[in-house]
């Protein structure tokens, strides 16, 4: 048996149809680290916060923007520095997007803009350093890469709140080099602590020369001490040396006898 459905039955079937179309297309569901950018009829109408959202269906187009922190691999790039040394020079840069509707009007792929500005502003900075700039002050660059990436992103949106040069690939024939050089500067800082260590030796030595000298029985004590120091090692001869300030009167008085 067969039932016909009645004109207003279909009706009003097709009438949910269409609610339940209209009303998936309305809605839209953004997170709290997301905005919408609504376009109607082509042109720019607001951005809306996390939650649920409600459009017009066929006039208006949400597009999602994430406005998280965003790491990004700067690729590996052939860097010519100042003194006319080839090296391969990678980075990572952060950044997040702060304006959701001039990342979509102002820029066609923030994204791949970032990364290509990235790229060219690393090879023209430090093109203009010498390699031992480029090896000793990382975080003078990172700063001056992070100012000038920070200032040609803004029109875009995109604010870049870091940039660190991750690695440095020299030649093999420049790391030879330099290991000799390291190896040139340690043996200078040794012979020059080994030349300072024997002029405050020399120093004391002449400062313990004066005293005994200027003492009467300075000299006489450091004698005793020092056979007091030889008969404590056991030796079986020892030469005791006398000082001639012991023996001079016994010597002059031997030439006054004798004249």
């Amino acid at each position: 048996m067969q039932t016909e459905l009645s004109p207003d039955v279909v009706a009003g079937l097709a009438v949910l149809v269409i609610a339940a179309f209209i009303l998936f297309n309305a809605v839209r569901i953004l997170y709290e680290y997301e905005r919408g950018v609504i376009f109607r009829l082509g042109r720019f109408a607001g951005v809306k916060g996390p939650g649920m959202r409600f459009i017009i269906p066929m006039a208006d187009r949400l597009v999602k923007v994430s406005l998280r922190t965003v790491a990004m691999d700067v690729p590996a790039q052939d860097v010519i520095t100042k003194d006319n040394v080839s090296v391969k020079v990678s980075a990572v840069l952060y950044f997040r997007v702060v304006s959701p509707e001039k990342a979509l009007i102002q820029v066609e792929n923030y994204l791949y803009a970032t990364s290509q500005l990235a790229q060219t502003t690393l090879r023209s900075v430090l093109g203009q350093l010498e390699l031992d700039d480029l090896l000793a002050h990382r975080d003078k660059i990172n700063q001056e890469l992070q100012t000038i990436l920070d200032s040609q992103t803004e029109p875009w949106g995109v604010k870049v709140s870091n940039v660190e040069v991750k690695d440095v690939d020299l030649p093999s024939e420049m790391q030879r080099a330099m290991a000799r050089q390291a190896e040139a500067e340690r043996e200078r800082r040794s012979k020059v602590i080994h030349a300072q260590g024997e002029f405050e030796a020399a120093e004391r030595l002449s400062e313990a020369a004066h005293i005994i000298s200027s003492e009467n029985g300075a000299l006489q004590l450091r004698l005793l001490q020092t056979l007091t120091e030889v008969s404590a090692e056991k030796n079986s001869t020892i030469i005791f040396p006398v000082p001639v300030d012991l023996i001079g009167p016994f010597m002059n008085r031997l030439k006054k006898k004798e004249g």
